[in-house]
């Protein structure tokens, strides 16, 4: 059973979890500040320190958005006891990888010592390290997991009645449409068919966040997170359809002119048309500063010459909002600028017909419904007017806009993944019989589940708190850079854990787990690596 009073108990321990992060900063800031400033060789130098920082800092983030969702639930009379179990064995657990380690990879450990501290000794954090998450924790919660199978989550989710009818619709939609077909998808290495997509416009994923003014709905950032969920939980690869409209429509109401939102953004709310994302380039990876593309005036309009790669659904595709270099004396960020590129949707036969651009697929491990790609310019041609804001060298700001939305939404997609890791796991817990009972009455096979569960609420309630600083229009960078970090390593530990459970089943390609890891594997490199993120993180504490 829960601790008593468990969240009065959890909430004394912020102030010295508080305190600890507050101590690491201060430490660590004294080693990387040279006058006045971070500066960047000791940062590099203290790498390891830094990237700790920044779990300490995801962790400390994570605890205090649990209290206040269960404060919530409390105040409402909706903090039952499969939330206070919840509760505890997140405030357990997390306390103790604290003390002892946080996991930053399967072989890399964020230590207090590392800043030269230790952990705070009260009797509450005492408490819930030693009582918060044990075994008959998990037990019990287990169990009431199995007694509210079927249902959308485990755990009330702290959002409204309208975002959980948004996510009854969706989920209603991915176990109709995707679930079904979702793993033939990925064993074919097939597209994703236009039939879904148009059921998806339908359902208004393409303009969910778009003002209404421009053909959207002008719904909330956290509906956002609610639909990419439920899609992601079906499929990442529809889950993340969603996401390229996101971005594209996110640059254009962040940096576009206003005849140019005129223009695209109802288009891309409807689909009428499909828009890719065009950044990166061989040999620059997540040093976009340092990108070659080329786009040269000529005339009205521009040239771009150029090679890109990971360039996911460029083929059947009507625009591409890529990132070139335009002021060709430059060498960083401040020559770059952003297109609005208009192209004509490829077919199998012939996926890219449009004069001056050329490409090959990059055959996956996973995320597959939407195929990647290898793209070459070649004297290809963008209207003048199709540059973003009118305004050459405002790329790299324009792009730097988006990426709060974006970590946002895939924070939200790794939930969803790990959400599907958990019920498949879960049913062939049930399903599958060992020495005389079913796998999930073992304590270490049922620990695994309880922890999917606590985990995946933990990494829900930072995408929720991140998305609710977005609409808030409150900077919340750091926030949604936690929240994808935390929940990229989430959805990878649920999606490991239930092929574990599936045991040599889980490595056969027929059962679905093994595509749910090999889904799972990419959320911690796109949309910024984890390492990239985690230094991300550190500069904005240290600075």
């Amino acid at each position: 059973m829960a601790l008593p009073d468990i969240l009065t108990l959890a909430k004394s321990t912020l102030p010295a979890v508080q305190s600890l992060l507050d101590d690491a900063t201060t430490n660590l800031r004294e080693k990387v500040v040279a006058d006045g400033r971070v500066s960047g060789a000791l940062l590099e130098q203290h790498q390891d320190t830094a990237h700790a920082l920044s779990w300490l800092a995801t962790y400390s983030q994570a605890l205090h958005q649990m209290a206040a969702w269960a404060d919530r639930l409390n105040s409402d009379g909706k903090l039952g006891e499969m939330e206070q179990l919840i509760l505890q064995i997140a405030f357990g657990e997390y306390l103790s990888q604290i003390a002892g380690g946080i996991p930053m990879s399967q072989g890399e450990i964020a230590r207090l010592r590392d800043f030269g501290l230790t952990m705070p000794d009260t009797p509450e954090i005492a408490t819930l390290m030693a009582d918060g998450n044990t075994s008959q924790a998990r037990m019990d919660l287990i169990a009431l997991m199995q007694e509210n199978a079927g249902h959308a989550t485990f755990g009330a989710t702290g959002l409204d009645d309208e975002l959980e009818m948004i996510r009854e619709q969706f989920r209603r939609f991915a176990d109709d449409r995707v679930v079904p077909n979702a793993h033939e998808w990925h064993l074919k290495d097939e597209l994703i068919p236009m039939e879904i997509i148009t059921e998806m416009a339908e359902l208004g994923v393409f303009g969910l966040t778009i003002p209404e003014e421009y053909g959207g709905f002008g719904l909330s950032k956290a509906s956002m997170c609610v639909v990419s969920e439920e899609l992601s939980r079906g499929y990442i690869g529809v889950g993340s359809l969603g996401t390229r409209s996101e971005i594209a429509a996110e640059l254009i109401i962040c940096g576009g002119t206003e005849e140019q939102k005129q223009h695209w953004l109802p288009k891309i709310a409807s689909a009428e048309i499909l828009p890719t994302a065009v950044f990166t380039e061989p040999n620059t990876g997540s040093d976009l500063g340092s990108l070659r593309t080329r786009a040269v005036k000529d005339g009205d309009d521009y040239t771009i010459t150029g090679n890109k790669t990971w360039i996911t659904h460029a083929a059947r595709t009507h625009v591409m909002t890529l990132l070139a270099r335009t002021d060709p004396d430059s060498a960083d960020y401040k020559g770059l600028s952003m297109f609005l590129a208009e192209k004509t949707p490829g077919t199998d036969e012939n996926p890219f017909p449009t004069e001056g651009m050329s490409g090959g697929e990059i055959e996956v491990l996973g995320y597959r419904g939407m195929k990647e790609y290898e793209l070459g310019f070649d004297g290809f041609r963008v209207k003048g007017e199709n540059l973003l804001g009118g305004v050459e060298g405002q790329g790299f700001k324009q792009l730097m806009q988006t990426f709060e939305s974006a970590r946002i939404q895939t924070a939200a997609r790794a939930i969803g993944v790990a959400q599907n890791a958990l019920e498949v796991g879960m049913q062939y817990a049930n399903d599958r019989k060992q020495f005389g009972k079913s796998l999930i009455h073992f304590p270490r096979v049922a620990g695994k589940l309880a922890m999917m569960a606590v985990e995946i609420m933990i990494a829900r309630q930072m995408a929720y708190f991140a998305a609710w600083e977005k609409d808030h229009d409150q900077r919340c960078d750091l926030e949604a850079g936690m929240a994808k970090l935390l929940g990229a390593r989430v959805a990878w530990a649920a999606a490991d854990n239930a092929l574990q459970i599936h045991g040599g089943n889980g490595f056969a390609l027929e059962y679905q787990i093994s595509r749910i890891l090999c889904d799972a594997r990419i959320l911690n490199i796109f949309e910024g690596a984890a390492e990239i993120q985690a230094q991300v993180i550190a500069r904005r504490l240290l600075g």
